[in-house]
Protein backbone atom coordinates (compact mmCIF):
# COMPACT_ATOMS: atom_id res chain seq x y z
CA UNK A 1 0.00 0.00 0.00
CA UNK A 2 1.56 3.68 -0.86
CA UNK A 3 0.37 6.14 1.72
CA UNK A 4 0.45 9.90 0.59
CA UNK A 5 2.65 11.48 3.26
CA UNK A 6 1.80 15.02 2.74
CA UNK A 7 -1.52 16.14 4.20
CA UNK A 8 -4.25 17.80 2.44
CA UNK A 9 -4.17 21.17 1.52
CA UNK A 10 -6.59 23.43 3.38
CA UNK A 11 -8.96 24.54 0.31
CA UNK A 12 -9.35 20.48 -0.34
CA UNK A 13 -13.00 20.24 -1.13
CA UNK A 14 -15.48 17.37 -0.96
CA UNK A 15 -14.84 15.78 1.70
CA UNK A 16 -16.80 14.20 4.33
CA UNK A 17 -18.20 15.89 7.21
CA UNK A 18 -16.19 14.28 9.72
CA UNK A 19 -12.91 13.80 7.56
CA UNK A 20 -9.52 14.48 9.39
CA UNK A 21 -5.80 14.18 8.52
CA UNK A 22 -3.60 14.01 11.17
CA UNK A 23 -0.21 12.64 12.69
CA UNK A 24 1.21 12.46 15.96
CA UNK A 25 5.00 12.10 16.98
CA UNK A 26 6.57 10.72 20.09
CA UNK A 27 10.20 11.03 21.67
CA UNK A 28 12.47 9.51 23.69
CA UNK A 29 15.59 7.99 24.89
CA UNK A 30 16.66 5.08 23.80
CA UNK A 31 18.05 3.87 27.36
CA UNK A 32 15.82 6.30 29.72
CA UNK A 33 12.12 6.86 30.88
CA UNK A 34 12.97 10.47 32.33
CA UNK A 35 11.78 12.30 29.84
CA UNK A 36 8.78 12.06 26.91
CA UNK A 37 7.68 14.37 24.64
CA UNK A 38 4.11 13.61 22.56
CA UNK A 39 3.31 16.06 19.07
CA UNK A 40 0.49 16.41 17.46
CA UNK A 41 -1.56 18.52 14.63
CA UNK A 42 -4.79 17.64 12.46
CA UNK A 43 -6.28 19.52 9.52
CA UNK A 44 -10.29 19.28 9.12
CA UNK A 45 -11.23 20.45 6.31
CA UNK A 46 -14.54 20.62 6.38
CA UNK A 47 -14.71 22.35 9.54
CA UNK A 48 -12.01 24.69 8.95
CA UNK A 49 -9.88 24.28 11.90
CA UNK A 50 -6.52 23.22 12.24
CA UNK A 51 -5.26 22.70 15.70
CA UNK A 52 -2.76 20.42 17.91
CA UNK A 53 -0.99 19.75 21.02
CA UNK A 54 2.52 19.35 22.68
CA UNK A 55 2.49 17.57 25.70
CA UNK A 56 5.87 16.68 27.74
CA UNK A 57 6.63 14.75 30.62
CA UNK A 58 9.46 15.30 32.62
CA UNK A 59 11.07 16.35 36.35
CA UNK A 60 7.44 14.72 37.92
CA UNK A 61 4.91 16.95 35.83
CA UNK A 62 3.23 16.44 32.81
CA UNK A 63 2.94 19.88 30.63
CA UNK A 64 0.33 20.44 28.07
CA UNK A 65 0.04 22.96 25.58
CA UNK A 66 -2.80 23.05 23.09
CA UNK A 67 -3.33 25.06 20.09
CA UNK A 68 -6.47 25.71 17.34
CA UNK A 69 -6.91 28.27 14.89
CA UNK A 70 -9.29 28.22 11.51
CA UNK A 71 -7.62 26.30 8.75
CA UNK A 72 -8.04 28.74 6.07
CA UNK A 73 -5.95 31.34 7.67
CA UNK A 74 -2.87 28.92 7.47
CA UNK A 75 -0.79 27.73 4.91
CA UNK A 76 -0.97 24.14 5.81
CA UNK A 77 2.62 23.99 7.78
CA UNK A 78 1.67 25.02 10.89
CA UNK A 79 -0.56 25.89 13.88
CA UNK A 80 0.29 28.78 16.44
CA UNK A 81 4.05 28.18 17.86
CA UNK A 82 4.18 24.97 16.28
CA UNK A 83 5.35 24.35 12.63
CA UNK A 84 6.14 21.02 9.98
CA UNK A 85 7.35 20.37 6.79
CA UNK A 86 7.38 17.34 5.21
CA UNK A 87 10.99 17.23 3.76
CA UNK A 88 11.11 13.55 1.88
CA UNK A 89 7.90 11.90 2.40
CA UNK A 90 7.89 8.75 4.56
CA UNK A 91 11.41 9.61 5.09
CA UNK A 92 11.92 12.77 6.99
CA UNK A 93 9.97 15.23 8.78
CA UNK A 94 10.77 18.50 10.70
CA UNK A 95 9.00 19.85 13.80
CA UNK A 96 9.42 23.37 15.52
CA UNK A 97 8.10 24.65 18.67
CA UNK A 98 8.54 28.34 19.60
CA UNK A 99 8.19 30.19 22.71
CA UNK A 100 5.52 29.55 24.49
CA UNK A 101 4.05 29.58 28.46
CA UNK A 102 5.03 26.23 29.02
CA UNK A 103 9.09 26.92 28.73
CA UNK A 104 9.15 24.02 26.44
CA UNK A 105 10.35 24.66 22.52
CA UNK A 106 11.92 22.45 20.07
CA UNK A 107 14.18 22.23 16.59
CA UNK A 108 13.78 18.66 15.58
CA UNK A 109 14.36 16.51 12.30
CA UNK A 110 13.08 12.95 12.50
CA UNK A 111 14.35 9.92 10.23
CA UNK A 112 12.94 6.83 9.25
CA UNK A 113 14.59 3.86 10.78
CA UNK A 114 12.47 1.12 9.74
CA UNK A 115 9.98 0.77 6.90
CA UNK A 116 6.08 1.97 7.64
CA UNK A 117 3.29 -0.36 8.41
CA UNK A 118 0.44 0.93 6.83
CA UNK A 119 -3.10 -0.13 6.57
CA UNK A 120 -7.05 0.56 5.79
CA UNK A 121 -9.04 0.18 9.05
CA UNK A 122 -12.92 -0.33 8.78
CA UNK A 123 -15.23 -0.70 11.88
CA UNK A 124 -18.83 -0.54 11.68
CA UNK A 125 -20.48 1.88 14.94
CA UNK A 126 -23.37 1.58 16.58
CA UNK A 127 -24.51 5.08 16.63
CA UNK A 128 -23.55 7.44 13.58
CA UNK A 129 -20.82 6.70 10.57
CA UNK A 130 -18.41 4.14 9.87
CA UNK A 131 -15.04 4.69 10.85
CA UNK A 132 -13.07 4.62 7.83
CA UNK A 133 -9.26 5.65 7.49
CA UNK A 134 -6.38 4.88 6.35
CA UNK A 135 -3.32 4.36 9.44
CA UNK A 136 0.36 4.38 9.06
CA UNK A 137 3.23 3.79 11.68
CA UNK A 138 6.75 3.69 11.59
CA UNK A 139 9.60 4.30 13.75
CA UNK A 140 12.73 6.64 13.31
CA UNK A 141 15.71 8.74 14.96
CA UNK A 142 16.03 12.69 16.13
CA UNK A 143 18.34 15.15 15.42
CA UNK A 144 18.09 18.30 17.19
CA UNK A 145 17.46 19.72 20.51
CA UNK A 146 14.42 20.19 23.09
CA UNK A 147 14.37 23.03 25.15
CA UNK A 148 12.72 23.07 28.81
CA UNK A 149 13.42 26.24 30.71
CA UNK A 150 15.88 27.52 29.14
CA UNK A 151 17.83 24.14 29.32
CA UNK A 152 18.75 22.97 25.73
CA UNK A 153 19.17 19.37 25.27
CA UNK A 154 20.38 17.22 22.73
CA UNK A 155 18.38 14.37 21.31
CA UNK A 156 20.43 13.63 18.66
CA UNK A 157 19.56 9.48 18.36
CA UNK A 158 16.74 9.43 20.61
CA UNK A 159 13.85 6.77 18.75
CA UNK A 160 10.38 7.93 18.36
CA UNK A 161 7.41 6.71 16.62
CA UNK A 162 4.98 8.65 14.39
CA UNK A 163 1.14 7.87 13.62
CA UNK A 164 -0.29 9.03 10.90
CA UNK A 165 -3.94 8.77 9.69
CA UNK A 166 -6.23 9.79 7.75
CA UNK A 167 -10.48 9.45 6.73
CA UNK A 168 -13.31 9.50 9.41
CA UNK A 169 -13.22 7.88 12.94
CA UNK A 170 -15.95 7.81 14.84
CA UNK A 171 -15.31 4.88 17.03
CA UNK A 172 -16.43 5.74 20.35
CA UNK A 173 -18.52 4.03 23.23
CA UNK A 174 -18.93 0.14 23.53
CA UNK A 175 -15.06 -0.12 24.11
CA UNK A 176 -13.55 -1.90 26.95
CA UNK A 177 -9.35 -1.97 26.20
CA UNK A 178 -7.54 0.12 23.82
CA UNK A 179 -3.52 -0.67 23.28
CA UNK A 180 -1.54 1.05 20.59
CA UNK A 181 2.07 -0.55 21.88
CA UNK A 182 4.75 0.83 19.99
CA UNK A 183 8.44 -0.69 21.55
CA UNK A 184 11.26 0.10 20.40
CA UNK A 185 14.55 -2.12 20.39
CA UNK A 186 17.88 -1.49 18.81
CA UNK A 187 17.04 -3.34 15.55
CA UNK A 188 13.25 -3.53 14.93
CA UNK A 189 10.15 -1.38 16.21
CA UNK A 190 7.36 -3.98 17.86
CA UNK A 191 4.40 -1.93 16.87
CA UNK A 192 0.26 -2.96 16.70
CA UNK A 193 -3.44 -0.93 17.85
CA UNK A 194 -5.44 -3.62 19.76
CA UNK A 195 -9.25 -2.69 20.73
CA UNK A 196 -11.34 -4.51 22.50
CA UNK A 197 -15.02 -4.27 23.47
CA UNK A 198 -16.82 -4.40 26.89
CA UNK A 199 -16.97 -8.57 26.62
CA UNK A 200 -13.54 -9.29 25.85
CA UNK A 201 -14.10 -9.21 21.93
CA UNK A 202 -11.73 -8.20 19.37
CA UNK A 203 -13.17 -5.29 17.27
CA UNK A 204 -9.67 -4.43 15.88
CA UNK A 205 -5.56 -5.83 15.57
CA UNK A 206 -3.40 -4.37 13.18
CA UNK A 207 0.07 -3.97 13.24
CA UNK A 208 3.61 -5.11 12.44
CA UNK A 209 7.69 -5.90 13.38
CA UNK A 210 9.10 -3.16 11.48
CA UNK A 211 12.92 -4.42 10.93
CA UNK A 212 16.09 -1.73 10.86
CA UNK A 213 16.97 -3.82 7.93
CA UNK A 214 13.85 -3.17 5.68
CA UNK A 215 12.33 -6.35 6.96
CA UNK A 216 8.14 -5.67 7.62
CA UNK A 217 6.69 -8.61 9.69
CA UNK A 218 2.27 -8.28 9.86
CA UNK A 219 1.28 -9.43 13.77
CA UNK A 220 -1.01 -12.03 13.51
CA UNK A 221 -1.96 -12.21 16.99
CA UNK A 222 -1.74 -10.62 20.53
CA UNK A 223 -2.56 -11.59 23.90
CA UNK A 224 -1.63 -9.64 27.22
CA UNK A 225 -1.88 -9.44 31.04
CA UNK A 226 -1.77 -5.83 32.09
CA UNK A 227 -2.00 -4.69 35.93
CA UNK A 228 -3.62 -1.85 36.47
CA UNK A 229 -4.32 0.83 39.72
CA UNK A 230 -7.48 2.04 40.89
CA UNK A 231 -7.25 4.89 38.47
CA UNK A 232 -6.78 2.57 35.93
CA UNK A 233 -3.42 3.74 35.20
CA UNK A 234 -1.27 0.29 33.70
CA UNK A 235 1.34 -0.13 36.09
CA UNK A 236 2.98 -3.16 34.11
CA UNK A 237 2.29 -5.77 31.99
CA UNK A 238 3.50 -8.53 29.64
CA UNK A 239 1.90 -9.00 26.02
CA UNK A 240 3.20 -12.05 23.86
CA UNK A 241 3.00 -11.04 20.14
CA UNK A 242 2.68 -13.64 17.31
CA UNK A 243 4.35 -12.43 13.49
CA UNK A 244 3.01 -13.71 10.28
CA UNK A 245 6.04 -15.41 9.89
CA UNK A 246 5.74 -17.39 13.03
CA UNK A 247 8.24 -15.56 15.50
CA UNK A 248 6.69 -15.20 19.13
CA UNK A 249 8.26 -11.96 21.12
CA UNK A 250 7.41 -12.30 24.94
CA UNK A 251 7.61 -8.43 25.79
CA UNK A 252 7.35 -7.03 29.16
CA UNK A 253 6.86 -3.60 30.10
CA UNK A 254 7.42 -1.61 33.01
CA UNK A 255 4.61 1.71 32.99
CA UNK A 256 5.98 3.06 36.14
CA UNK A 257 7.46 6.32 34.98
CA UNK A 258 4.03 8.03 35.26
CA UNK A 259 2.25 10.41 32.94
CA UNK A 260 1.30 10.90 29.30
CA UNK A 261 -2.30 11.52 29.83
CA UNK A 262 -3.92 12.57 26.68
CA UNK A 263 -6.25 14.70 28.08
CA UNK A 264 -4.03 17.25 28.28
CA UNK A 265 -3.98 17.00 24.41
CA UNK A 266 -7.22 17.76 23.68
CA UNK A 267 -8.34 14.18 23.66
CA UNK A 268 -11.11 14.85 25.83
CA UNK A 269 -13.45 15.41 22.84
CA UNK A 270 -11.43 19.00 21.84
CA UNK A 271 -9.83 17.90 18.43
CA UNK A 272 -11.78 19.32 15.45
CA UNK A 273 -13.74 21.81 17.03
CA UNK A 274 -14.08 25.77 15.87
CA UNK A 275 -12.81 27.80 18.75
CA UNK A 276 -11.59 30.62 16.17
CA UNK A 277 -8.47 32.11 15.49
CA UNK A 278 -5.17 31.82 17.22
CA UNK A 279 -6.71 30.11 19.96
CA UNK A 280 -3.80 28.67 22.80
CA UNK A 281 -4.19 27.38 26.04
CA UNK A 282 -1.79 25.58 28.59
CA UNK A 283 -2.34 23.64 31.89
CA UNK A 284 0.32 20.94 34.11
CA UNK A 285 -0.40 17.65 35.84
CA UNK A 286 1.11 17.18 39.18
CA UNK A 287 2.45 13.28 38.80
CA UNK A 288 1.94 12.75 42.35
CA UNK A 289 -0.52 10.28 42.15
CA UNK A 290 -3.64 12.64 42.65
CA UNK A 291 -4.15 12.25 38.44
CA UNK A 292 -5.05 9.56 36.36
CA UNK A 293 -7.07 8.01 33.60
CA UNK A 294 -10.26 8.10 36.06
CA UNK A 295 -10.02 11.92 36.95
CA UNK A 296 -9.37 12.95 33.78
CA UNK A 297 -12.14 13.60 31.04
CA UNK A 298 -10.21 11.09 28.78
CA UNK A 299 -8.47 7.30 30.11
CA UNK A 300 -6.13 7.37 27.18
CA UNK A 301 -2.37 7.75 28.21
CA UNK A 302 0.93 7.37 26.22
CA UNK A 303 2.86 6.24 28.75
CA UNK A 304 6.44 6.09 28.08
CA UNK A 305 7.84 2.45 29.38
CA UNK A 306 10.79 0.16 29.67
CA UNK A 307 10.22 -2.71 27.92
CA UNK A 308 12.47 -6.06 28.30
CA UNK A 309 11.87 -8.72 25.59
CA UNK A 310 13.99 -11.54 26.43
CA UNK A 311 16.46 -9.51 27.66
CA UNK A 312 17.07 -6.87 25.32
CA UNK A 313 16.04 -3.54 26.68
CA UNK A 314 14.12 -0.95 24.91
CA UNK A 315 11.76 1.80 25.64
CA UNK A 316 8.84 2.96 23.54
CA UNK A 317 5.25 4.39 24.35
CA UNK A 318 2.44 2.17 25.07
CA UNK A 319 -0.76 4.02 25.09
CA UNK A 320 -3.79 2.34 26.57
CA UNK A 321 -7.43 3.37 27.90
CA UNK A 322 -9.45 0.89 30.33
CA UNK A 323 -12.89 1.58 29.94
CA UNK A 324 -14.74 3.51 32.68
CA UNK A 325 -17.88 1.79 32.21
CA UNK A 326 -19.25 -0.31 35.74
CA UNK A 327 -19.94 -3.34 33.08
CA UNK A 328 -16.06 -3.80 32.05
CA UNK A 329 -13.78 -5.35 34.02
CA UNK A 330 -10.52 -5.60 32.41
CA UNK A 331 -9.27 -9.65 31.91
CA UNK A 332 -6.23 -11.03 31.43
CA UNK A 333 -5.88 -13.11 27.64
CA UNK A 334 -2.44 -14.45 28.45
Amino acid sequence: MTFHDDLVAPTATGLPDRFFDRFVFNLHAPDSTDLSLLVGCGLYPPADVVDGFVVLVHGGRQRNLRFSTELSATDGSGVGPFGFRVVEPMTTWALTLADNPTGVAFDLVWRARTPAWSGDVAVPNGAGPASSFEHLFQSGRYEGTVTVDGREHDVTGWFGQRDRSRGVRTMSGGQGLHLWFQAQFPDRSVGFLLVEDRDHGRILLEGAVMHEDGGLDPIADVVHDLVFDDLLDLRSGRVRVTTATGEVMLVDADGSADGGFMAGAGYGGGHGHPVGRDHLEHDEYPLDGTVGPRTLDSALTDRLAAFDWAGVRGTGVFEFAHSRSPRYGYRSSL
